[in-house]
């Protein structure tokens, strides 16, 4: 039941001046994403500041995306909380305005225990139909969610399909690749990680660099699943110092500055995160340019 193979743009959600969600620009990155070969768009992740949107806004830019989409990819909407019943009622919701799936961050704050983690998602699950992507990013949320407590959720939950894996942690990866037997589909949530995960069965990413770079991210995973590896490999190394650039502070503070650098004016941030430092935006435009993407 895999929900797409490829690149997924994780979108950032353009701000108005006055901090209010800029639908029009909304509109035109979500088009040039479509355009460019993105295989997915994920919407209300973490690169889409959903920690700082209101329910009634979170729920309005999935509505959005999904309606402006209009199926030509799959539209996976961020639900997550570390409120079991919050993260439901932002599932449901998604699902009723025709989500294709969610992706739902493990708790943070909180945090729990693995068997805590197990009744989380088992119950977010339970309460839609549609198909579930767990997201490990234990740096931000400082909960890892280890393997064979990912089986036994999948085991459990039928529609929990796929795991977007932000740990950085490769033998944790692999690990799950033995432990799933191909059953879970694994996504790299780190752009540098993106030919690692293929090597071990994954199907792709969910893509901060795609952002700025979206022909590029799907021409990595494109290429090595076409068998063209040595190409794959080219494209991702020769992005390695643009991918450092756009994590030089954290995200999505970087690649919302990189995408107003491009003119797409996607505005500035909520607090508490704030403009990008000079010195860190100048180096920023500097893996810009040498990349190629900026005059």
């Amino acid at each position: 039941m895999s929900i797409f193979t490829g690149a997924g743009v994780a979108i950032v959600t353009p701000m108005k001046e006055n901090g209010e969600v800029n639908y029009e620009v909304f509109a035109d990155i979500v088009e040039e994403q479509i355009e460019a070969g993105t295989d997915a768009i994920i919407v209300c992740g973490t690169t889409g500041e959903a920690s700082t949107l209101t329910h009634e806004e979170h729920i309005e830019c999935i509505r959005f995306v999904v309606e402006k989409v209009n199926k030509r990819v799959p539209v996976i909407a961020g639900t997550g909380s570390n409120c079991t019943e919050t993260a439901i009622y932002l599932s449901r919701e998604a699902e009723k305005y025709g989500a294709d799936g969610v992706l739902l961050v493990s708790p943070y704050y909180n945090k729990a225990t693995q068997g805590g983690l197990k009744k989380h998602f088992t119950a977010i699950a339970a309460s839609i139909k549609i198909p579930v992507i767990l997201y490990n990013v234990p740096s931000r949320t400082g909960c890892n969610i280890l393997p064979e407590t990912v089986v036994a959720i999948a085991e459990e939950a039928e529609n929990v399909v796929a795991i977007k894996e932000a740990s950085g942690n490769i033998s944790q990866v692999a690990k799950l690749a033995q432990l799933s037997n191909g059953n879970i589909d694994i996504y790299s949530g780190n752009d540098d990680q993106i030919v690692p995960i293929l090597s071990l069965g994954g199907k792709g990413v969910i893509s901060v660099l795609s952002n700025v770079a979206p022909k590029q991210t799907h021409d990595i995973v494109a290429k090595y699943l076409e068998g063209n590896v040595q190409e794959s490999l080219e494209i991702q190394l020769k992005a390695l110092p643009l991918i450092n650039a756009l994590f030089s502070e954290v995200n999505p503070i970087p690649v919302k500055a990189a995408m107003n650098l491009m003119g797409k004016n996607v505005g500035g941030l909520r607090m508490p995160l704030t403009e990008m430092e000079d010195a860190n935006r100048e180096k920023l435009a500097g893996a810009m340019r040498e990349y190629g993407i900026l005059q």
